[in-house]
């Protein structure tokens, strides 16, 4: 039951229409709290839950489960946090903060769906809870250069 509520991000993944957005959703309203004390322990969290899920993922997987089941979206929550934590909360007025962090579920979304280049590698060729958590970590990475640059384009205006 725990496997369960830990890898559908408490049951957001159960949704039946667009699973991984509404995991995204609700990882980053998670993420906020944390993303509010540090930049640092967002990602640290992101990284110790990625290693969680690799493991975990992997064995359900091994016990029958499907690979990337719709429903396992803790590797949302990894790669949105990821993309979260490029965001520095004490720099920012909170208009631009909540622009920052709505740039990170929107860029975390686009390559997370679209999986281009080495992302989409990953998901296509590694197996297991690696390659489940791994192209979302990657894609959370450039997101989370994505909102850096366009904070910065934005701030030079």
């Amino acid at each position: 039951m725990w496997q369960t509520a830990f890898l559908s991000v408490l049951y957001s993944g159960k949704i039946p229409f667009a699973p991984g957005t509404w995991g995204s959703l609700v990882s980053v309203f998670l993420g906020l709290p944390l993303l509010y004390f540090s930049q640092e322990t967002l990602f640290l969290l992101a990284v110790l839950l990625g290693g969680i899920a690799i493991k975990q993922i992997t064995i359900y997987e091994q016990n029958g489960g499907m690979h990337d089941d719709k429903s396992i979206v803790i590797d949302e929550l990894v790669g949105v946090w990821i993309a979260m934590s490029f965001i520095n909360l004490h720099t920012l007025s909170m208009y631009e903060g909540i622009v920052a962090v709505a740039l990170s579920f929107v860029f975390f979304r686009i390559f997370d769906i679209w999986k281009p280049s080495f992302i989409g590698k990953i998901d296509r060729e590694v197996k297991g809870g690696l390659g489940v958590v791994g192209d979302d970590a990657l894609a959370g990475f450039v997101a989370g250069i994505c909102v850096l640059l366009v904070m910065t384009l934005w701030s030079i205006m």
